[in-house]
């Protein structure tokens, strides 16, 4: 039988996880975040999000090594929950992935026509209040069929693409960040607060999930690892990552709070390059901010396509879907069924487009966390040692209150009607593939 390639080494996984977690969510949504929390409040509300994250990522890197299984969460589970459950937790965890790709893939075209503006042209149809352009369509449609063609060809390809992604971006990003440091002013950070310090915070807390996730991810690709590949550098993949991201982000958004007042970048697309084009008056600096933010776009479709596309092989494997899911191409080593279905996926998404990217990312957040908390739920289960068990017992606390913050109608950044309808439907979907999945299941 097929096997996946065994060809990951730890550059290859941290890349996979950081290429995963950094997007283009501080390119498209930096207005937001600085909506929700102000300056402070956004780099308040990353810094705590990242620390909560560290016993979630612990528990991780013990289960990883214990259980080298693509399906992640799914195999977790199964050690300690009913068979439904371990299904419900992979459907639900491979849905924080799988919008990952729609997500970037709308977003290319947003990127592109901010140096393009003739692409913002051809509406085609409306989806709310916002259009869809013809070139916008075309441009995510090259983007998804390229990702998932890179996915198809091998592991390896996908890796290799990874690491000079995330090296270009990481690059770049210190470059032009380096390049406003004397242009702006501390005086920009106001207002610090978007309401009080508290409730600021708390916002920008509830989506912390969907923009970190992937140093997780890891784990996905727990199967695929080179021959030698020593079981701690798991979590040392999955620490990196963590760590990095969370400096990322946290250099992003004081570099644009320092650049530009709150106020000029109200209501504006891409507020991190137009702060840096305003603080140095000149629109070179807002080409490498999108030429960034592209590539940047690339590696996190690219993240996500392979920690999707194991998860619903897993899922294939252990008879929870369809076996066709399960299907390992015989020359690539790739679950190739898989990655065609999530690409065909991402296309039918894409059509939805820009008004699918908030109630995504909303959407994302609680899929993960609850993904974390049913990891967390098993390792407690498991029987760790003193210091095991605490890091699962907060990491439970904490996924919980992730999701519950998000639950609660009334509660500051819960769902909207949007959101519970995205949630049911995806719900509804695995609902009906895992009925229809055949009676003899593969363990």
């Amino acid at each position: 039988m097929t096997t996946l390639a065994k060809k990951l080494r730890l550059m290859d996984y941290f890349s996979l996880a950081f290429g995963t977690m950094v997007g283009t969510g501080w390119l498209v949504a930096m207005d937001d975040w600085l909506t929700r929390g102000g300056s402070a409040g956004a780099i308040l509300g990353f810094v705590v999000g990242t620390i909560v994250l560290f016993p979630i990522a612990y528990v991780y890197g013990k289960l990883v090594r214990a259980m080298p299984d693509a399906s992640g969460e799914v195999a977790y589970t199964a050690k300690v929950f009913p068979r439904f459950v371990s299904f419900a937790t992979g459907w639900t965890m491979m849905l924080s992935y799988f919008v990952v790709c729609p997500f970037e893939a709308v977003a290319a075209g947003k990127i592109a026509a901010y140096l393009f503006p003739a692409l913002d042209s051809f509406e085609i149809y409306r989806v709310g209040s916002r259009p869809v352009y013809l070139p916008h369509l075309l441009l995510g449609l090259v983007v998804t069929i390229g990702m998932t063609a890179i996915n198809y060809r091998g592991v390896r390809l996908s890796a290799n693409f990874q690491n000079w992604a995330t090296i270009g971006v990481i690059g770049l990003a210190v470059a032009f960040v380096s390049a406003g440091l004397g242009r702006g002013s501390v005086a920009n950070f106001q207002p610090l607060f978007h309401e009080n310090a508290f409730v600021s915070i708390l916002l920008v807390v509830q989506i912390v999930p969907f923009f970190m996730e992937g140093f997780e991810s890891v784990a996905k690709s727990a199967e695929e690892a080179s021959e030698g590949f020593g079981g701690h550098r798991y979590f040392l993949a999955i620490t990196l990552a963590l760590v990095v991201g969370g400096l990322f982000y946290l250099m992003i958004i004081a570099a644009v709070s320092y650049a530009a007042p709150r106020e000029a970048l109200a209501q504006e697309k891409f507020a991190t390059a137009v702060a840096f084009e305003r603080a140095l008056g000149s629109h070179w600096i807002a080409g490498v901010v999108m030429a960034t933010a592209f590539l940047s776009l690339l590696k996190c479709f690219n993240g996500a396509m392979v920690a999707a596309s194991r998860m619903m092989f897993g899922l294939g494997r252990r008879g929870m879907v369809r076996h066709a899911a399960a299907y390992v191409h015989p020359v690539n080593q790739t679950p190739s069924t898989a990655i065609l279905w999530l690409g065909a996926g991402t296309v039918i998404i894409l059509f939805g487009g820009e008004s699918f990217l908030v109630p995504l990312s909303e959407v994302g957040s609680v899929t993960a966390a609850a993904g974390w908390l049913a990891a967390c739920a098993s390792y407690a289960l498991m029987k760790p040692s003193g210091f095991g068990r605490a890091a699962a017992l907060l990491g439970i606390l904490i996924t919980g209150l992730l999701v519950v913050l998000k639950l609660i109608p009334g509660v500051p950044g819960a769902f909207s009607m949007y959101e519970w309808i995205a949630t049911a439907v995806w719900c509804g979907i695995g609902l009906l593939l895992h009925l229809r999945r055949p009676a003899v299941v593969a363990v």
